[in-house]
């Protein structure tokens, strides 16, 4: 067993503690709950140090010490990680926080962050010897794993429902996933994944937070954040928040970092944000519930955060809180707005995920939550090419011997 790439140690139930082994394949824990990878880091703090990532690649890799991988050459990877925080002065003074920035997953493999959790979860699945990932998905995760396990030699199984975005079909069916669509939401995915996966050797059902690594690669976003920002930490961070990977996963790479001793005792205010058409999450925070209840009649344009009860809901519940964030729900019509908005302030089409996030930032600071000199950065979580019916299109058409009209 290779020791000094993965500092990898065990697995910890995310609600009682106890161990599990971390070098078998493994689903949730007993008690039902995700499960969260534990590492040794007095080790992985020896090698992995601030002057050590100054000379590696520019990938998510570079935090291999603090990532379940436990060889070199297992590594599944298309270049992903390191996405530019951009600073949006224009768009950030019109809201009233100049210091806004814009962490912009769009950009990594498969156009969403989700790429992020598919290089690390079909790396450490194939290194465990699965050769088959079988999974739910509203869209963006299941192109994102159906791509990876295409460079890793696996085979993969994709639900989805027949509503998610025409583009991640396209994408699943291009690299070789068996792709079925479902007429429901993606618990009706799910169910009829579980139910496939317990007839089929070798598979692993890889839904959100029934695999405890998906959750390593999403956390990588913290760790990049951290070191784009010179190694501080922001005020805020707001989240566009379905299944909750995450947001939990950022949360865990922040006490990762206070653990390596990279930040002090201050984290950065998390703010988990829904749409109004599915906000479970929302309710239960502002009930002081530690879980949520199933959010009926889920409904949003920003469909990757149409999860009507997440798994994972009390450890989002729980990075919210711990850090004195919030919970945050914003209508369509609001989030609708903002992606025209920023495009036209910034030039960047961002998803409405991540457009939702901005709307949040607005009502924040209005509210007063967020101040004006606060550091605030929102994660754009996919680009807005995947979703074009999000921006009608209505435009003159001309004669081949028109005149274009003065400029109004």
């Amino acid at each position: 067993m290779t020791t000094t790439y993965s500092a990898l140690s065990h697995l910890e139930c995310s609600r009682t503690g106890a161990r599990h082994d971390a070098d078998v394949v493994q689903g949730v824990s007993d008690a039902g709950v995700p499960l969260l990878a534990r590492y040794d880091v007095e080790r992985a703090g020896r090698t992995l140090t601030r002057q050590a990532l100054a000379a590696r690649p520019a990938t998510l890799w570079r935090y291999h010490e603090m990532l379940p991988v436990r060889a070199p050459d297992r590594v599944v990877s298309l270049g992903e990680g390191m996405t530019p925080l951009l600073p949006l002065p224009r768009y950030g003074a019109r809201i009233g926080v100049p210091g806004l920035l814009m962490k912009d997953e769009g950009l990594v493999p498969t156009g969403s962050f989700k790429a992020r959790g598919a290089a690390v979860g079909v790396s450490r699945a194939a290194e465990l010897g699965v050769t088959g990932v079988a999974m739910p998905t509203n869209g963006n995760a299941g192109a994102a794993w159906a791509t990876y396990a295409a460079r890793a030699g696996l085979t993969c199984l994709i639900a989805m429902p027949v509503d998610a975005p025409a583009i991640t079909r396209t994408e699943c069916v291009a690299t070789g996933a068996e792709l079925y669509l479902v007429d429901g939401l993606i618990g009706d995915a799910g169910r009829l994944i579980n139910a496939a996966v317990r007839d089929r050797t070798g598979y692993q059902e890889v839904s959100t937070l029934k695999e405890p690594y998906r959750l390593e690669g999403k956390k990588t976003m913290g760790y990049e954040i951290v070191e784009q920002l010179g190694w501080r930490a922001p005020d805020v961070i707001l989240y566009p928040t379905g299944g909750g990977v995450g947001i939990i996963g950022i949360h865990k790479a922040l006490r990762e970092m206070q653990e390596l001793g990279w930040l002090g005792p201050d984290l950065p205010r998390l703010v988990a944000v829904q749409a109004e058409g599915c906000a479970p999450i929302v309710e239960a925070y502002r009930e002081g519930a530690d879980v949520s209840r199933p959010f009926p009649d889920a409904r949003t344009v920003a469909f990757g955060i149409t999860v009507p009860k997440a798994l994972g809901d009390f450890l989002v519940l729980d990075a919210v809180r711990a850090t004195g964030g919030t919970a945050v729900a914003v209508s369509d019509e609001a989030l609708l707005a903002e992606q025209l908005l920023v495009a036209r302030d910034e030039g960047t089409f961002i998803c409405p995920e991540g457009a939702a996030c901005l709307a949040a930032a607005r009502q924040l600071r209005e509210s007063g939550f967020i101040g004006g000199a606060d550091r605030v950065v929102v994660l754009n979580t996919g680009t807005g090419l995947k979703y074009p019916e999000t921006v009608p299109v209505d435009v003159p058409t001309l004669p081949v011997d028109g005149v274009i009209p003065p400029r109004r």
